[in-house]
């Protein structure tokens, strides 16, 4: 049996009885709008396999992850979707498969690919929100374009180490990723222990479900910095930038 709300939006019993501790929250209209939610993953390794278990768990109605890696042991250690049996299947289908398993009620598409300007244009197609959950600056400074193009917010995140970032972009509305990264840092091989990614991505997915929702306040403007061996998080407060090439004033950069 279902029970119908506005919007053709559908709750069966099973689902009114996962969500009931999320409906005590903010009720069955709350939890309608993360189920119409359509959001996608940049990313299915250390940021992203937690973004997408608690997005899942959460009730986010669609997910659309892309990723081109495969699964290799070294990724254990962080990637928390992925086990020994998966070393060598397509991340994004490893993902797939655990996160049905955990809530069959919501539909995940995953796209194997590289995310890149042939791509992600119709990768982002009709999302809610674009979740940051990669591991290089290039693709970052793709999914802040795009983002700003289409009007979609974007939440940023990265890590290494014990220390990790994140913040949220409403386009027009707030400072960008360029604004605050107008230059990337040299590529690496970087270390990270496993609890680093996984604080950073709830961050993440606790902007999303704020967003979807329409309660608190967003990391826009400010960019929180998690020092792990201190056990502390301090805030970088930002602004938009006039001469950024991505959202500043067109007169100022000539």
């Amino acid at each position: 049996m279902t029970f119908h709300c506005r919007d053709n939006i559908m709750f069966s019993h099973e689902e009114l009885e996962r969500y009931n501790r999320q409906i005590m929250l903010f009720g069955t209209e709350g939890q309608k709008s993360l189920k119409k939610a359509k959001v996608c993953i940049a990313g299915a390794g250390g940021l992203g396999c937690p973004v997408a278990l608690y997005l899942s768990a959460a009730g986010i109605g669609n997910l659309r992850i892309a990723d081109y890696d495969i699964v290799d042991r070294t990724n254990l250690n962080r990637q928390v979707l992925h086990w020994e049996t998966d070393i060598g299947n397509h991340k994004v289908s490893s993902v797939k498969e655990k996160l049905k398993l955990l809530n069959p009620h919501i539909k995940v598409e995953t796209f194997h690919l590289k995310i890149d300007d042939s791509t992600v244009h119709d990768l982002v197609e009709d999302v809610d929100i674009i979740v940051d959950a990669m591991d290089n600056y290039d693709t970052r400074y793709l999914l802040n374009r795009i983002a700003h193009e289409k009007g979609i917010p974007l939440i940023h995140g990265a890590i290494r180490g014990f220390d990790g970032q994140t913040f949220t972009i409403i386009p027009g509305k707030s400072a960008c990723f360029n604004c605050i990264f107008p230059t990337s840092p040299p590529e690496e091989i970087f270390p990270v222990v496993g609890v680093t990614p996984g604080i950073i991505a709830m961050i993440q997915c606790n902007e999303a479900i704020k967003y979807l929702l329409g309660k608190g306040k967003l990391l826009t403007d400010r960019l929180f910095i998690w020092n792990g061996l201190a056990s502390e998080a301090e805030y970088l407060y930002v602004s938009r930038r006039q001469d950024c090439i991505i959202c500043g004033n067109k007169d100022h950069q000539k």
